[in-house]
């Protein structure tokens, strides 16, 4: 047998349990908590009973405890987590380093899916939905109430799809990619039609279309517009909805739990329940043909603009950009325009996508809340994504620890 040589590693700087305890200024035992959380390694020490600890590991836990700390204090700090997915910078985004807006105004939602997940242009490809799966979830979502929301909808579908598939506890890359194929239209077929029989074969945007829009036989151009909308929002870094995927995901919950959390958040009037709000405002815009006394009542109220600006872009947000250009290739969008121009001409703010979305509800038949089942069925695909990604990562990272700001204990005993 060969003689053993001293691993790489064994020549780094190695720190006793105590003298991590003393740099991070925690207890000993709460080092063994960092451990157990995933945020330290250790390594037993040959012959003994205690451990050591990389000196630069504990350094950099170090400082993002420090950093984490005045973040609390109200100085703004943020929780980052690396990804290959999104960038999104100077009023521009990228998916895997490519122009977002190019790909979705070149590519079908299906086409940028693939490349969200995989890094590879699939073209021509089309998701189907397994009979068994959308049986079980048309099921469960027959039996909810008329007055259910998209996102209940969405989320019971889900759950009932997740039954149906024996093999949804395989986070192998091949199960997800094969579970995110079939439940996005999986999903679309679900949800019941809008005043016309369902249609379950074609692009995706083709059948969503007749769930959502009361106008039976959509031309090219309004089902293009269907289409790059998904494409746009099927991403867009770690969004609120996106961060609930990715802690799922973290625990390991499998693929279907994970876009169940991201389908729990997005009902919030800041999220994707934000192009519902946008659309009523532009309906009561078309309705009294003047922005100014609606905007004014609004503001009176107290209450937000829905539809204007976005913390993430200083100028214009580019999906509106895009989507607005399509919308004006369609003949029956001009007045939802017109009035959308009209809200950013008397508010003097850029418009997000939101309003963009709500140009296209509002003028091709469909509800209110058809935006909703927009956002959420086009961003299934981007969690899908960042929970793909997440389970390569180390288990349980995404478990932060809280700044106790309570009662200083011990406490006496409450009578």
């Amino acid at each position: 047998m060969r003689d053993q040589e001293p691993a790489p590693q064994d020549t780094e700087r190695r720190l006793s349990t105590k003298e991590a305890a003393e740099l991070l200024g925690v207890k000993p035992e709460t080092v063994y908590a960092y451990v157990s959380r995933g945020q330290l390694s250790s390594r037993r020490v040959s012959g003994g009973r205690g451990s050591t600890f990389d000196a630069g590991e504990v350094e950099a836990l170090a400082r993002r405890n420090r950093r984490e700390s005045a973040g609390g204090s109200g100085s703004g700090g943020e929780l980052s987590v690396r990804t290959r997915i999104t960038l999104i910078e100077s009023d521009r985004y990228f998916f895997r380093g490519v122009d977002a807006v190019d790909l979705a105004t070149r590519h079908s939602y299906e086409e940028v899916a693939e490349w969200l997940w995989t890094g590879r242009m699939l073209p021509s490809t089309t998701f189907t939905a397994p009979s068994a799966s959308v049986a079980v979830a048309r099921r469960a979502v027959e039996a909810l109430p008329e007055h259910a929301s998209p996102a209940d909808l969405l989320r019971v579908a889900t759950i009932a799809a997740a039954t149906a598939d024996p093999l949804r506890f395989d986070l192998s890359e091949g199960a997800v990619l094969g579970t995110a194929r079939t439940l996005i239209p999986t999903l679309v077929a679900a949800l019941p039609p809008a005043g016309h029989r369902r249609l379950d074969e074609g692009p995706l945007a083709h059948r969503l279309w007749s769930r959502l829009s009361v106008h039976k036989d959509p031309d090219e151009d309004s089902l293009r517009a269907l289409d790059a909308a998904l494409a746009l929002l099927v991403d867009h870094d770690l969004a609120a909805s996106t961060l609930a995927v990715r802690v799922a995901a973290s625990a390991r919950a499998h693929t279907y739990a994970a876009v169940s959390a991201g389908l729990g958040v997005i009902e919030g009037p800041l999220h994707g329940a934000a192009s519902g709000l946008a659309h009523r405002l532009l309906q009561d815009v078309l309705d009294q043909g003047d922005a100014a006394p609606v905007i004014a009542g609004e503001l009176r109220a107290g209450r937000r603009i829905p539809g204007l600006g976005h913390r993430l872009y200083p100028g214009e947000d580019p999906r509106a950009r895009a989507l607005f250009a399509l919308l004006e290739q369609i003949p029956r969008a001009e007045p939802a325009l017109l009035a959308a121009r009209d809200i950013v001409e008397t508010t003097a703010r850029h418009a997000n996508v939101d309003l963009a979305l709500a140009v296209l509800t509002a003028s091709c038949g469909m509800a209110p809340s058809a935006g909703e089942t927009i956002f959420a069925v086009a961003r299934t695909a981007g969690w899908i994504a960042h929970a793909l990604e997440e389970y390569g990562e180390r288990p349980l990272r995404m478990r932060p620890s809280g700044l106790y700001a309570g009662p200083k204990p011990p406490q006496p005993l409450p009578e």
